[in-house]
């Protein structure tokens, strides 16, 4: 038996078998062992791995979640990431299996051809893993090694500048794109995943129709089936997004009838529903189409989607009460899909304050949306910087609803018009106000509505008298800027005689914001009733000078609205809106060079017929101004901040000369400084150094000149014209006095005279400052605190908490705080300039301006104000001076309220910024 087995061994096997068992014990550069390895190679590993990322593909494709209210990602990839934290790929037994055949073909298979593939599989499984700068080592070696290979070359291209996008380096990939792109072109196959890939940058880019060509030929070209899929909704969705409605639509209903996912199936035929709508126009059949896919039992869990789609087409439609009715049902209905709640939430609260001008419900819409949306959602911030400003818009909407409603009123005819007021206040003392439900139409058929109408569309039709929240809010701040208040002729007065604060006591000080429902034991007295009418005629815009002023802030909170849109929104198509609008109602205002020139720049690129028409309209009317000459010369904006920055040192030079006694200096540089640009926000400025140069070298005939030259020349300058006012009614009080004198202002020292009584100061903690002694004439300015020590002083923060550090709770003490991002710069002249427009505005306020400085900033604070209104009150009337004030480049500084406990806690640039931050949401 054995000698027959030993006949029938097939010598081939025995062949195999030696060949095996060379191979494993050797690794030679020879013909047979070059066809071995390429063997094993390619049978063993290569097909395997190939086998194994197959599988891992598949169950990712189970697991993935795409987010069907954006633009789906070309591959099943994660989003970019911002901040790249290194963390260890996590361990996957496929992945983790394809790498150790890859490493075993480079080790065991070195002269095998398959070397190149075994780099791309460790390349492709970290990239898998999540290990990108990793995988881009590989694909980059790759490359660079296998260059004359051109589909290998390619392919190691396309992925590293995948790996890039991960790592959010977008320029970077761009470039390996562009060069991969250019051998692309003798490539005949195999070409659909870098196409692909290059689609994905062009939505990054925002570059849509770039992108819709590129996916359209990899489509076409494509051996996956399953990416073909998805890249064909992507293009759909591309397309909807460009409003190539047809062409979506198209792609849609593929889609739709392909073997899709059944998750983007539904959302492709819901998309394709809602596209075929819009291309009949506009029509919408709530019993068919959209809502029948509620009837079927696997559509349960997106119920929420179909009525969101329901709402977005009654709102295309204009029926806005409908759109909203579906909105909120779509909220009802989300119990798992948070990004389509907080969706419908933006959806309820943009149709509140946009169409409806209910802003109090508007807010609350916008604070629910932040608080669910992701933040990787792609309009996030500005969703946000919406619900945080949302006050800043409501309150010049109410101003032009209350002008108008004034307005109104005020062009009755006088035997109607008292008679109008009363009935409407009685009506509003006896409706319940506790509920705020938002603007009302005007709803008394007596009253003219069409005259009405035509003074109040652009607003909505918006009442101001019939806005409970807006009413609130007006005796809310009434209260607050001036207390409580008797209903009295002079109400303003702030010194009363006895008799008029014993009947205010007596009276009870009732003020307006007491008004109570008449069903409730509180009601109105008729006494109160008469005065709130009195006082409401008397302040109707009567006369054409009033109604000027009435129409100028109409004028400025339509232009303030449209800016903040623009400027901080970035909703150019809303801050047009808005412009048009307040063209459409005063053709002619003094807003009209800055209208017209950032309707240029809106539609620039959108709609060139009409930019160029804005253009041409500042150019012809308004030549002289700073629009014209930046559509002129675009470098005119930086020659002009050179120009402010040589006018500031000049400036600064003129004053280091008065800190030096230099007078004479002072005169000359002052004289030679207005004569150059008397139109300059600092000649004022420039002729008080002189002013108070002159009187310190002459008597006080010189003084009293310069003094009334200032008054005369500069009646509207609010930093220095209020001081020398002061200064001069001080002169007068004291005139023989000054006449005495052998110079007008004797050199300063702690006994001198002042011209203003100044109050005692307050006590503070200790801190490292620099106080001004708050004088009328100020003496030379002490150097810059730098005394380690006192830094240390400052309240230590553990820099490792949270930005919740800050707390919003009522403080007893506020600053104002002027941040100066810059350690260098000498800020002597900026603090002068503080204590003027202090002594000036709030001679008889305890104010002081102290200096702390930072590692890399510099505070300049003003103290003290018990209340948070007293400190925006302040800000209201500084902000607007902080230029002429400031005397360092724009950029550097900001300013803002802040606690004083807050205030101890800003110890570095960080903390100040993480509070900035802070801010959006408390105080401001």
């Amino acid at each position: 038996m054995k000698k027959n087995a030993n006949k029938n061994l097939n010598p081939f096997i025995l062949l195999f078998s030696s060949l095996l068992i060379y191979g494993c014990v050797a690794n030679k550069d020879t013909t047979i062992d070059r066809r071995f390895q390429n063997l094993t190679a390619r049978y063993n590993y290569i097909y395997n791995s190939k086998v194994l990322l197959t599988e891992h593909n598949e169950s990712l494709l189970q697991s993935y979640t795409d987010n069907y209210e954006k633009i789906l990602p070309v591959y099943l990839d994660p989003e970019p990431q911002v901040n790249l934290v290194l963390t260890p790929g996590v361990a996957n037994k496929q992945l983790d299996e394809v790498i150790t055949k890859g490493q075993t073909i480079i080790n065991d298979k070195s002269f095998s051809n398959y070397i190149d593939d075994a780099y791309m599989l460790l390349g492709k499984a970290n990239y898998l893993k999540r290990n990108y700068f990793i995988a881009s080592e590989y694909f980059d070696y790759t490359a660079k090694t296998y260059s004359n290979d051109l589909k290998t070359f390619i392919m190691a291209m396309n992925w590293k500048a995948r790996s890039q996008m991960e790592l959010n380096n977008m320029v970077f990939a761009d470039k390996i794109l562009d060069t991969m792109l250019r051998a692309e072109d003798l490539l005949k196959k195999d070409l659909a995943e870098p196409l692909a890939t290059t689609a994905q940058m062009r939505i990054y880019q925002k570059r849509n129709k770039e992108a819709i060509l590129l996916l359209e030929n990899a489509v076409r070209i494509g051996d996956d089936k399953q990416l073909r899929i998805r890249w064909r909704y992507i293009l759909a969705q591309l397309q909807e997004q460009e409003n190539d409605l047809q062409n979506a639509f198209t792609n849609y209903t593929k889609v739709e009838n392909s073997n899709a996912p059944f998750e983007m199936y539904f959302h492709a035929n819901l998309q394709r529903i809602k596209l075929k709508a819009l291309i009949s126009g506009y029509k919408v059949d709530e019993d068919t189409a959209l809502l029948a896919l509620l009837k079927d039992d696997k559509n349960f869990d997106y119920t929420d989607q179909i009525y969101y789609q329901v709402g977005e087409l009654f709102s295309k439609e204009g029926n806005f009460t409908k759109a909203e009715e579906n909105y909120l049902k779509s909220i009802q209905k989300s119990t798992k899909n948070q990004t389509q709640k907080a969706l419908s939430y933006l959806r309820v609260a943009d149709l509140n304050f946009k169409e409806f001008n209910k802003y109090i419900k508007a807010k609350l819409y916008y604070d629910s949306t932040v608080t669910i949306l992701p933040k990787n959602f792609i309009d996030y911030d500005n969703i946000v910087k919406k619900a945080n400003n949302l006050q800043y818009l409501t309150d010049r909407f109410t101003i032009i609803s209350r002008e108008d409603t004034a307005q109104a009123f005020a062009k009755l005819p006088l035997s109607e018009r008292e008679a109008r007021v009363k009935a409407h206040f009685t009506k509003k003392v006896e409706v319940a106000t506790a509920s705020i439900t938002g603007n009302q139409f005007l709803d008394n058929p007596d009253f003219p509505n069409q005259s009405l109408n035509s003074a109040i569309s652009s607003t909505g039709n918006t009442f101001y008298f019939n806005n409970n929240a807006a009413i609130s809010n007006g005796f809310s701040d009434f209260k607050k800027r001036w207390g409580n208040r008797q209903l009295e002729d002079n109400w303003r007065q702030s010194t009363r005689s006895s008799a008029q604060e014993n009947n205010q006591v007596m009276s009870g000080g009732k003020v307006a914001n007491e008004i109570t429902p008449a069903n409730e034991a509180n009601t109105q007295t008729d006494q109160d009733q008469t005065s709130l009418e009195k006082q409401f005629l008397s302040a109707l815009p009567t006369t054409p000078e009033l109604m000027l002023a009435s129409d100028q802030k109409i004028i400025d909170a339509y232009f303030e609205i449209a800016s903040f849109y623009q400027q901080e929104l970035n909703d150019k198509a809303e801050a047009n809106k808005i412009y048009l609008i307040l063209l459409s109602r005063y053709p002619e205002n003094n807003h009209l060079a800055a209208i017209y020139y950032s309707l240029y720049l809106n539609f620039r690129g959108i709609d060139e017929n009409k930019s160029n028409e804005y253009k041409q309209l500042v150019l012809t009317k308004y030549p002289q101004t700073n629009f014209a000459k930046t559509l002129l010369d675009p470098s005119y904006s930086a020659k002009q901040s050179e120009l402010e920055n040589i006018s500031i040192n000049n400036y600064n030079v003129t004053f280091d000369a008065y800190a030096r006694k230099d007078y004479p200096t002072v005169i000359n540089q002052a004289n030679i400084n207005i004569s150059a640009s008397p139109e300059n926000g600092l000649a004022p400025q420039y002729a008080y150094l002189k002013a108070i140069a002159i009187g310190r070298t002459s008597k006080l005939d010189g003084l009293l000149k310069e003094f009334n030259s200032i008054n005369t020349n500069y009646p509207n300058d609010m930093i220095i014209t209020p001081l020398v006012r002061d200064h001069l009614k001080y002169i007068e009080a004291n005139l023989e006095e000054f006449k005495q004198r052998p110079v007008a202002l004797i050199d300063f020292d702690s006994k001198e005279p002042r011209f203003v009584s100044q109050a005692k100061p307050i006590a503070v903690p200790a801190k490292p400052l620099n106080t001004d002694i708050n004088a009328a004439i100020p003496a030379v300015e002490k150097p810059k605190v730098n005394d380690p020590e006192k830094v240390a002083e400052i309240k230590p923060v553990d820099i490792n908490k949270p930005a919740s550090i800050f707390s919003d709770a009522k403080s007893e003490e506020y600053y104002y705080v002027i941040d100066v991002a810059d350690a260098t710069l000498t800020l002597s002249s900026s603090r002068f300039g503080i204590g003027q427009f202090n002594r000036g505005n709030y001679p008889d306020n305890d104010l002081a301006h102290k200096l702390i400085e930072l590692d890399n900033d510099q505070l300049i604070y003003i103290t003290s104000f018990i209340d948070l209104e007293d400190a925006k009150i302040y800000e209201s009337s500084i902000s607007g001076q902080l230029k002429n004030i400031m005397k360092v480049p724009a950029s550097l500084y900001k300013g803002f309220i802040i606690s004083r406990e807050n205030f101890e806690k800003l110890t570095n640039r960080q903390r100040i910024n993480e509070y900035l931050e802070f801010l959006k949401d408390s105080y401001k």
